[in-house]
């Protein structure tokens, strides 16, 4: 699907102060992140890039368990770097789109939770990416296999470009050995499609589409939902992956 960098910008920014206690999931995958960086690349980064950083949910776990000199981040939204100073005091943020950004030293560690997804030429931004790590440098994300919301794509039609973990290695592995790779399946319960509807508005996924429900839509949703979903379930599909600049 098209995809409006402003919309997903201006609906990042109505989540953020919501954004912590509903991105459980998020939360689940920073964690893993963090571990299986850990487990396949040590804890010694000199310089680390952090794409998409948000509130710093990932920033709190990564700067707990690993040593570093610098620490950069990004996000596209402006406010996104009070909360990352707020946490690391020295940070370097950089506001803008991850897909271009431009760093004035090598990094040894890009890093990002929960992003990847949104963009739209995963080889391209892969590619650019390669020429700012350092050699042998790494690089660490979580992003989202076709699964994903898959209960909202049945009902609406809407989702993302998500990748196949086996599509996803491919184009890693032009530039970079693979190190980890897993995919899982999150469910989360809730006891009515408002819910729903609320958690994906307060972790900013109602970026997905520009056109605003009414009412009658709203119910319709909710109908849909409750028909087909009778556990009101949501089902996430996380991938994590390591890899290494060849």
């Amino acid at each position: 699907m098209q995809l409006n960098p402003k919309l997903i910008k201006t609906q990042f920014e109505k989540s953020m102060a919501k954004y912590d206690e509903n991105a459980l999931v998020q939360q689940l995958m920073a964690e893993k992140l963090v571990k299986a960086l850990i487990n396949c690349a040590g804890k010694n980064f000199a310089n680390i890039l952090e794409l998409g950083a948000g509130t710093g949910l990932l920033t709190k776990q990564l700067t707990g368990c690993v040593n570093y000199k610098k620490y950069y981040a990004n996000d596209l939204v402006e406010k996104s770097g009070s909360y990352l100073k707020s946490i690391v005091s020295d940070c370097k943020f950089i506001c803008g789109n991850a897909q271009k950004i431009k760093t004035s030293s090598k990094m040894d560690l890009i890093i990002s939770n929960a992003m990847f997804q949104w963009f739209s030429n995963l080889e391209r931004v892969l590619g650019h990416y390669r020429t700012i790590l350092n050699p042998a440098g790494t690089i660490a994300f979580s992003t989202f296999a076709p699964d994903n919301f898959k209960e909202i794509k049945s009902l609406t039609g809407l989702a993302l470009d998500y990748k196949e973990p086996d599509e996803i290695r491919s184009i890693l592995e032009k530039n970079y050995k693979v190190l980890y790779l897993e995919k899982f399946d999150y469910k989360l319960n809730f006891t009515t499609p408002l819910e729903i509807l609320a958690h994906m508005k307060h972790t900013g996924v109602n970026s997905l589409g520009a056109k605003h429900w009414g009412i009658l839509e709203v119910k319709d949703f909710c109908d849909k939902y409750k028909s087909l979903y009778p556990d009101l379930t949501l089902t996430y599909s996380p991938v994590i992956v390591v890899a290494e600049k060849i």
